[in-house]
């Protein structure tokens, strides 16, 4: 019998030693590799980022140059998967297309079976690339679109714009995206990371581990809680009804409210501080200001209300959305963030493994009970 009982859900177990990602709930602070995630969100790029993370330190100018390069010329797909996802049903949700596809890579990756730390990395370039592609691809497709070659010259978050929308982003916009990627790229042992690092852990491949990680954040209760805040937007505006109202309504009736507290945050969530600011930002550049005005004023009764703050869903909700980015591809524009998140983990993990294998507290019938015939049985 187990000698530890953990909270429910895990809560305040600690199940790994980690060097990536450092969070002080209390404090609202969220670091990665001990840098303050404020600091990134302001002088960083999510390639610049990815690199700390998978590599524990910020590279200098020329292993930067070399890292965007090698992930702008892993922007390839096998034709067979962009086969795959023409043959998917139109019933079939972004992000069920993206686990599926992300599946079927591994097929296709010339390291498929090097489980080696060199071999990772360089799926980890791929992996990186092609989720990205994978998700602005379908959504064409799904439209009756033409797909766009990807263009090495862009960066991350420039070229999925282009592969998504068909032509060149502004710069406010691959900006904003960009720092949006990188404050979605890790949260240390969130659902779909642990879920990544416990397959990693059996010596499964990377593939595996992230398909297991995109199914933890299918989940309505880790990913979504953005695009559950864009729907109720999008209700009250077609209601015609005063933001506040409906929500306080909502209250009363005793429905949730997407995108507010956190399981680890006791203050602020760091990265909503910046999508907040962002969602301003766009919605005076574009001119459409109703969804920013919105979630401030909502935001500000709940705050009030129900000493709540917001999280880093629910800004994302709309800055996605003045992005001209679909309701159902805020969650696996997720995982094109997070993808080097997990990716650093995997590699964590297996370069210095333990099978992840936690006890149960036993709470059924107590032992020994007797096995009854069956003739003798109620």
């Amino acid at each position: 019998m187990a000698t530890a009982v953990a909270g429910k859900g895990l809560e305040g177990i600690v199940a790994a030693n980690s060097g990536i990602c450092w969070i002080d709930g209390d404090a609202g602070i969220l670091s990665y590799r001990g840098i303050d995630i404020h600091e990134l969100a302001v002088h960083s790029t999510f390639e610049e980022t990815t690199y700390l993370l998978w590599n524990g330190r910020l590279p200098n100018a020329a292993e930067l140059q070399e890292f965007t390069a090698q992930l702008a010329q892993s922007r390839i797909l096998d034709p067979k998967i962009v086969d795959l996802l023409r043959s998917f049903p139109a019933s079939a949700t972004p992000m069920e297309v993206l686990r599926t596809a992300v599946s079927a890579l591994s097929m296709y990756d010339a390291d498929e079976n090097d489980n080696l730390h060199d071999a990772n990395v360089r799926k980890s370039f791929r992996l990186t690339s092609q989720i990205g592609m994978i998700v602005a691809i379908y959504d064409r497709l799904r439209k009756g679109l033409a797909v766009v070659e990807p263009d090495p010259t862009l960066t991350h978050a420039a070229n999925f714009l282009w592969m998504l929308n068909g032509e060149k982003p502004s710069d406010t916009a691959s900006r904003t995206l960009d720092v949006a990627l990188i404050l979605h790229a890790d949260h240390e042992l969130n659902a779909s990371t642990f879920a990544a690092r416990v397959i990693a852990a059996t010596l499964s491949d990377i593939h595996s581990a992230v398909t297991g990680a995109i199914g933890a954040l299918k989940g309505p209760l880790h990913g979504g809680a953005n695009e559950a805040v864009m729907r109720l937007l999008y209700a009250i505006d077609k209601a015609g009804a005063d933001p506040v109202t409906y929500v306080r309504e909502m209250l009363a009736a005793k429905k949730k409210i997407s995108g507010f507290g956190h399981r680890v945050y006791k203050t602020e969530d760091p990265r909503a501080t910046h999508l907040r600011a962002m969602s301003e930002r766009l919605s005076k550049d574009s001119g459409l200001t109703k969804w920013y005005d919105w979630s401030r004023q909502i935001e500000l009764f709940i705050n009030a209300e129900k000493k709540l703050n917001a999280n880093v869903d629910f800004y994302s909700a709309s800055t996605y959305t003045t992005l001209g980015i679909d309701v159902d591809l805020f969650t696996p524009i997720f995982a094109v963030s997070r993808i080097s998140g997990w990716a650093a983990h995997v590699i964590e993990q297996l370069d210095d493994n333990r099978l992840i294998r936690p006890r149960a507290e036993y709470i059924g019938p107590a032992y020994p009970s007797p096995y009854v015939p069956m003739a003798n049985r109620g």
